[in-house]
């Protein structure tokens, strides 16, 4: 199939398609003229790629763990691979540091937040013409015309 037909069957853009064929997730067969012909595997490959990018895994680490699971009902089963445990252990940390950090960031803008709304609002400047556009004049007597 071509990579409208996968795109479609998918829900993932052409777009997308071929980035994940740069990263490495998709490997189609190319054709003599140049076009990407995927097969049924695909279709699957870009489910299991698209629920490990929602658990938060950044494509270089799926690139090392798409082979490791597949399908079983909508839901992703982890076969044995080498390394696959460790890889899950640093993204989970790594995920879990984030949440942390955006935590902080949530509690801060919070209290930046709670201290703007406790102070007196500020006057609306009323609508009308703003400041004339051009170089402003200098300071100083105004030399007579003429």
């Amino acid at each position: 199939m071509r990579i409208g037909e996968l795109a479609r069957r998918t829900g993932v853009s052409k777009r997308l398609l071929r980035y994940y064929e740069e990263q490495g997730l998709l490997r189609p067969l190319r054709l003599a003229n140049g076009y990407r012909e995927y097969a049924e595997p695909d279709v699957a490959a870009v489910r299991r790629i698209r629920a490990l990018l929602a658990a938060g895994l950044p494509t270089t680490a799926i690139a090392r763990l798409l082979d490791c699971v597949h399908e079983d009902d909508a839901r992703l089963v982890p076969s044995g691979c080498p390394g696959m445990v460790t890889t899950l252990r640093r993204e989970h940390h790594r995920v879990t540091e984030e949440i942390t950090r955006l935590q902080t960031s949530q509690q801060a803008l919070g209290t930046l937040l709670t201290a703007a709304l406790e102070q007196p609002a500020e006057p609306v400047p009323p609508p009308g013409p703003g400041p004339a556009a051009g170089p402003v004049p200098p300071a100083g007597p105004v030399p007579p015309a003429g």
